[in-house]
């Protein structure tokens, strides 16, 4: 039944009312004293660090982040331009990420270890360095394979030595901040880089992608050199009590008595074997688009990354505040709606607009990753171990989502694929709202 016109009168009148100057300005002002608040909280933990660590620490995120870049789904489109099929591109991508996998563990265990994490990083950034050289020199089919291993290499020891870092600079009280400001600036170093390396491969060639990456490898290091080690808490870094010293390492199975730390990593296996196979299968098409297509593979990296520079301090910082589970679902959530969406268009401007999504997820799971693994290795000195087992058991379903998926999207089409990638977050995201507790602890020990 329609509403009378009086009624939809007075509807109006009623909220024209509540239109007041005092109203209009509230949420302003509300977000201006959020604002404030993080702003000011942030300087009292940052005041704990000298400024020289903390801007060697953020760049070296952010130029770490430009030596990175080429690799994913810039090199599938690199060697799918060079004439490799879909399966052989999943291949490789599968091989680099099952080196990854095998290197965790021990990658996690060593960080653990040794108190040079600055040294490991920079070890890193070295393997990074030479693969890229080897794909823009000599990408043959057999140095393809030994650079996509000297990538994966790279996995158990570059992520572990900055958190790491990050956390023996910080300790918990300061953590959330701090890997919101490290994803900050690593997301600004992958949107101008794949921004620069999307022009340089449209205007010289696509093999100048790794060159880029390579010399990038320089001030990396410089960075790196900044930070002062002897602020670099060795018990801290391994999320160990105050006074521990001690490595006494327990064996790796223990870790998996933590209930919590397994539904949480059954979660993320889920949203990595179904949410990294994405980009690259989408990517691909673009080969045979027109002149700009190296343009808008730029794009569709470079506007996610924009999004997680604006985005990741705010995460950390609103889950101190919230929690952390409400955040990841919604970040599942979003990964979804973006699945959905790629299947809808395949216009290269509209897949751009959608990676915006990708930009907020980013933020939500790589910041609350971290995060939840230093809430549930709260105080065992097995932090990095932690991260090693879990990436581990994550690296193995990014592997095998993109073989499994670039295969199902050669023989069954595209829309097939990203319809099942879909279907496959969702179902990660029941389990976490179902079976993983609020994992923010009520006080800090440090």
């Amino acid at each position: 039944m329609s509403v009378p016109s009086e009624a939809k009168r007075s509807a109006l009148w009623r909220w024209a009312e509540s239109l007041k100057p005092e109203s209009l300005f509230e949420f302003p002002s509300r977000s201006r004293r959020l604002i404030t608040e993080h702003r000011q909280r942030r300087r009292e933990l940052d005041r704990k660090v000298s400024d020289q660590s903390r801007r060697g620490l953020d760049w070296t995120n952010f130029f770490l982040a430009d030596v990175q870049v080429s690799f994913g789904a810039f090199l599938a489109f690199y060697l799918a331009n060079l004439g490799w099929s879909k399966q052989d591109v999943g291949f490789v991508m599968a091989v680099g990420g099952l080196v990854g996998v095998a290197a965790q563990i021990p990658g996690g265990a060593l960080t653990d270890a040794l108190p040079w994490k600055r040294g490991l990083a920079a070890v890193g950034v070295l393997l990074i360095s030479s693969a890229a050289l080897i794909l823009a020199l000599w990408p043959s089919y057999a140095l393809v394979f030994v650079a996509a291993t000297l990538h994966g290499m790279t996995g158990g020891i570059v992520g572990p030595a900055l958190a790491a870092i990050s956390l023996g600079l910080t300790g918990r009280q300061g953590m959330s901040l701090r890997i919101g400001r490290n994803f900050r600036f690593a997301g600004a170093g992958n949107a101008l880089t794949a921004a620069v390396t999307g022009a340089v491969a449209s205007y010289l060639s696509n093999s100048a992608i790794f060159m880029v990456a390579a010399a990038l490898s320089i001030p990396t290091l410089l960075a790196l050199s900044y930070i002062r080690p002897n602020e670099i808490d060795y018990a801290r870094a391994r999320n160990a009590r105050k006074r521990d010293h001690s490595l006494d390492l327990q064996r790796a199975l223990d870790l998996f008595k933590n209930r919590n730390l397994l539904v949480f990593a059954v979660c993320v296996m889920l949203f990595q074997l179904f949410n990294s196979p994405l980009l690259p299968v989408v990517g691909q098409n673009l080969v045979h688009g027109d002149e700009a297509s190296p343009l808008y593979m730029a794009a569709m990296l470079a506007v996610p990354q924009l999004v997680v520079a604006v985005l990741a301090p705010w995460i950390g910082y609103w889950s101190e505040l919230r929690g952390r589970k409400l955040f990841l679902i919604a970040g599942f959530g979003f990964a979804v709606l973006r699945a959905l969406l790629f299947a809808m268009t395949g216009s290269p401007a509209a897949m751009v607009v959608i990676q915006i999504l990708d930009g907020v997820t980013g933020a939500i799971i790589t910041v609350l990753t971290i995060l939840v693994i230093t809430d549930l290795t709260s105080g065992t000195g097995r932090f990095n171990l932690a991260q090693g087992i879990f990436g581990a058991l994550t690296g193995v379903s990014a592997a095998i989502g993109a073989g499994v998926f670039g295969f199902v999207a050669y023989q069954f089409g595209d829309l097939s694929a990203l319809l099942a990638m879909a279907g496959g977050i969702a179902a990660g995201m029941a389990l976490l709202y179902v079976a993983l507790p609020e994992t923010k602890p009520a006080e800090y020990e440090d």
